[in-house]
Formats: C-alpha cells, sequence, structure tokens
C-alpha cells in the first residue's frame, strides 16, 4: 500500500527536477488531454445527434422535394406536379404499413414582425400532426387543430427565439403577427430543444428555434407561392411498429416514382439509415482520435521511463545504503513504482484539466456541442494508473536488482 511517506518523496524528486519532469508531463497531458477533448466532443456529438435525429423520428420516412429552376423545372412539370397532398392520398390508401403523415411547405417571407418586434425567422405551414411526428413539445399555449386548419383559421404557433424576436420580453399568447399581408393570432410557443444545427448530413431538420408555424391549408389558400412550385415541400410518413424502415422506404419510392412519371423530383429519407451512417462517422472518428491520443501517451509512458531510468543512475548510492540498512528489493521497487504513478498520475489530472478547456475551445469556435461523462473521466484515471506501472516496471525492477555492495562503491 502507498504510504504517504512515499508519495512526499516522489512529489519530492518531481520539485528537485522540475525542468525534467515538466518535459516529462508534457506528453502524458497532451495525450490525456486528447482523450478527454476526444470523448467530451464525441459525447456531444452524439448526444445532439440523436436529438436531431428524434426530431425526425425513427419510426418515419421524410419525403423531401428536389428543388429545380428555369427551364428545367418546366420539363420536370410535364411529367410531375411535385409534392403534393395527392402523393400523401395515394400513400395512405395503397401503403397499409403507414400509421401517421405530416406535411409542411415553407412560406416566402416579404415581412414578419408583431407591434413590438421583428423576426427573421422561417414560417411554414403544416399539418397539426407534424407537432407530435416531430417531438416538439409545448413551453406555453396550445397547437392548432386540424378543424382549424380546415376552416383556414390564422394561428400561429412560435418557436422560442422567434417569439423572442417578436416579443422581446413579453407574453406571446394572444398577440398578432403580420406574415406578408397577413395578421395571425400567437396560441403556442414551442419549448426550447437546444438544439442548434437544422440540419444532418445535409437533411434538414426544420430549425424550430426560429420558426414560425401556421396550419397548412391556411398557407396554401392565403399566401402567395410561385406558379410551378411543389405544393408541399416535406412529407413524413410514420410507420406502423415493427415495419422495416428501408422496405418502407423502398415501397414509397417505387409509388412516388409511378406518380411523377419517373422524374426523380423528391428524395426520401430515412432517419434510421441517418442514424446508423452517423453512429459509423463517428466510431471512426473515435478510432483515429483514440489512436493519435494513444501515440501521445506512448511517448508520454516513455519519457516517465526515461525520467525514471535516469532517476536509478542518480540514486544508486542511495538505494545502495537503504539495501544495507535493510530495505528490500519489493520496498525499492515500490518506492520507484509510486514515484512514476505520481508523475502519470499528475500528468493526468493537468491533462483532464487542459481536455476539458480544449473541448470548450474546440466547441465555441466549431459550434460543436460538448458533453463529459463518468466514464471519460475513469478512463483517462485509469490509462493513467496502467502507464504509470507498465513504464515504471522496468525502472523499478532494475533499481530492485541491483546490489547493495556495487551501489554504495558507485560514485
Amino acid at each position: 500500500m502507498m504510504g504517504w511517506s512515499e508519495i512526499s518523496q516522489a512529489l519530492g524528486q518531481m520539485v528537485h527536477h522540475k525542468l525534467r519532469t515538466g518535459l516529462t508531463l508534457l506528453g502524458m497531458i497532451f495525450g490525456v488531454g486528447a482523450v478527454i477533448a476526444m470523448l467530451s466532443i464525441g459525447e456531444g456529438a452524439e448526444r445532439e445527434a440523436l436529438s436531431m435525429i428524434e426530431s425526425m423520428g425513427l419510426r418515419n420516412v421524410v419525403v423531401e422535394s428536389r428543388p429545380a429552376e428555369g427551364e428545367a423545372l418546366k420539363s420536370v412539370r410535364e411529367h410531375s406536379v411535385g409534392l403534393s397532398l395527392g402523393d400523401v392520398d395515394s400513400a395512405l390508401n395503397t401503403l397499409a404499413f403507414i400509421d401517421a403523415w405530416s406535411a409542411e411547405k415553407q412560406v416566402r417571407v416579404f415581412t414578419l414582425f408583431s407591434r413590438h418586434g421583428r423576426s427573421d425567422a422561417r414560417v411554414s405551414g403544416v399539418s397539426p400532426s407534424h407537432f407530435g411526428l416531430a417531438s416538439m413539445s409545448l413551453a406555453q399555449g396550445r397547437f392548432f387543430t386540424e378543424t382549424e386548419g380546415r376552416h383556414y383559421r390564422q394561428l400561429a404557433v412560435l418557436g422560442p427565439e422567434a417569439a423572442q424576436g417578436l416579443f422581446p420580453g413579453g407574453e406571446a399568447i394572444g398577440q398578432r403577427i403580420k406574415i406578408n399581408h397577413q395578421w395571425f393570432e400567437v396560441v403556442g410557443v414551442l419549448a426550447d430543444k437546444g438544439l442548434q444545427k437544422s440540419k444532418i448530413d445535409g437533411v434538414k431538420l426544420g430549425g424550430e428555434r426560429n420558426q414560425v408555424f401556421i396550419p397548412l391549408h391556411t398557407a396554401l389558400k392565403k399566401l402567395a407561392f410561385k406558379p410551378l412550385d411543389d405544393q408541399l415541400d416535406a412529407v413524413k410518413l410514420q410507420l406502423r411498429p415493427g415495419v422495416d424502415a428501408p422496405l418502407a422506404a423502398a415501397s414509397i419510392d417505387h409509388l412516388l416514382s409511378r406518380r411523377h412519371g419517373g422524374e426523380f423530383d423528391y428524395q426520401v429519407v430515412v432517419p434510421a439509415d441517418l442514424l446508423a451512417q452517423y453512429q459509423q462517422t463517428q466510431r471512426i472518428f473515435n478510432i483515429v482520435m483514440a489512436c493519435v491520443a494513444g501515440i501521445s501517451l506512448l511517448v508520454g509512458g516513455i519519457g516517465i521511463m526515461n525520467i525514471m531510468l535516469a532517476t536509478v543512475m542518480e540514486r544508486t548510492t542511495e538505494i545502495g545504503l537503504l539495501r544495507a540498512l535493510g530495505a528490500t528489493r519489493a520496498d525499492i521497487a515500490r518506492q520507484f513504482i509510486i514515484e512514476s504513478l505520481v508523475i502519470a498520475a499528475s500528468g493526468g489530472l493537468i491533462g483532464i484539466v487542459a481536455g476539458i478547456l480544449l473541448s470548450l475551445v474546440i466547441g465555441a469556435y466549431a459550434d460543436w456541442q460538448v458533453a463529459w461523462s463518468s466514464y471519460s473521466l475513469l478512463l483517462s484515471v485509469g490509462v493513467c494508473m496502467a502507464i504509470g506501472v507498465l513504464f515504471g516496471w522496468y525502472p523499478a525492477k532494475k533499481a530492485a536488482g541491483l546490489d547493495p555492495i556495487v551501489a554504495l562503491q558507485r560514485d
């Protein structure tokens, strides 16, 4: 067992050789710092990805329109009217595995303001089921209903950022906002999920923080769109439990391809596949970073072995004297192992702080979410202890194996 006197002696040796110890610690600091930064960024990215995928729904299949311009759009419209409510009706009537659906159409915004403020938020017309399929929840008020949508009621649900811009520091529920030339009554404000990104692997997630939602039928009836636009920008089709998402997506794609005359003016996205792809990418990232961190730790371990071998050479006479006074080989080995552990632990603790600071800087610069887990900290401490023992074992063995008579005769 380690005693305080042995730890104190190890710390004394470190202080006595400040420069040499500091250079030795650098390898451990960089290695542990890299491990902490890697795991914290990876953990934060995974949590955010899971939240983003959840907003799409793992049981959902998303169909998005593919934008085209000019002559290309005219050519497409000769065979396909684009993504529409007719596609939804056809899918519901043909494919028995669809449990629920929602649709969305983005509005071209020229003006968006209230009597208290202005906003640059996106405006989308959505079916009432959109909120449930996108896993949205309310902070205040309520969602609009299907009946209100069918009657072209001019109602709005605000994202938290949009609500702050339109009603800074004030109550939004019951107030009115003007979208282009129409006034809408605010009936709800969404809870903030904390998601900063609105896309994953190029697929739109909605970005509901800075968005205004109005009933889909109201948007299509009372707001202007380009003549050849798709009626809908996106459709979410929720699958029944137990249905294989890729197979369902293939069936949906086949149906839409026939309805659209073979024109690929849409894309079918499977959130479950996106999650699998993201996790695979994250695993590759973790492996690469682990290799980089491992090399740094290996360099740090070699540095510890070097400093401990140098210490054995410097303290040969001391070792001989301790043996002559009755210290056993195990006592000598334990002292050098403890010194190695103290060096590794010191580098590890500094490395943990450095890793946390590094991950915060990277997160702030790259706009990435970071998170820490007890697993990453325990892993770092465990790796430090293992390196201390592994690379301190040979110098400790060398010190314990010295002949006391020869050691005492060494200058």
